[in-house]
């Protein structure tokens, strides 16, 4: 091989290298400008990730729940709405107790008034009659107080009576009939 040969195939393999070294170059340049873009990866991939906020569910699983919360709650719901009842029917028969005694005590109030000046003018006819007119005052005074409280007495068991009619009969109403 002559020289000439020779040179030219080392300019030629010059020219390759330098080629091969432009090459590298450029692709170191080219990983360091990649490195730089995929460094962010991590925090985009955070930032891209689809994160739920709203699940959507299929119906048949929110009636399904629907039934669950329903069953759960009824028993507890039907045992406060037996409670208010109760409660409430315990505060109407004791209005009607209260009623019943306000009434027994008005009629004693108007009672105890009336027979005031009518048991007056009778123990002063007594008196003016003479002698023994102590002895029948104080007897008299004694039938009047026994008279007057049996009077109350037979009031109130007959205000009584009514009110347990009246509280048989809103029990009678109040069973379920079967």
């Amino acid at each position: 091989m002559s020289t000439h040969a020779q040179s030219q195939s080392i300019a030629s393999l010059s020219a390759s290298v330098t080629s091969l070294r432009s090459s590298l170059t450029l692709l170191d340049s080219s990983i360091s400008i990649l490195d730089a873009g995929i460094a962010d990866f991590p925090r985009l991939k955070k930032v891209l990730s689809s994160t739920r906020h709203f699940e959507l569910t299929p119906s048949s699983s929110l009636t399904s729940a629907q039934q669950s919360l329903a069953s759960e709650l009824e028993p507890a719901i039907e045992t406060l709405l037996k409670r208010s009842e109760m409660y409430v029917a315990k505060m109407e028969r004791r209005q009607l107790a209260l009623v019943a005694r306000s009434e027994l005590l008005e009629g004693r109030l108007e009672g105890g008034e009336g027979g005031g000046l009518r048991k007056k003018r009778s123990l002063e006819r007594l008196v003016k009659t003479g002698g023994k007119g102590d002895e029948k005052v104080l007897r008299l005074k004694m039938l009047r107080g026994k008279k007057e409280r049996l009077g109350y007495a037979v009031e109130r068991l007959t205000l009584q009576s009514q009110q347990r009619q009246r509280q048989l009969r809103m029990s009678v109403a109040a069973t379920p009939a079967d």
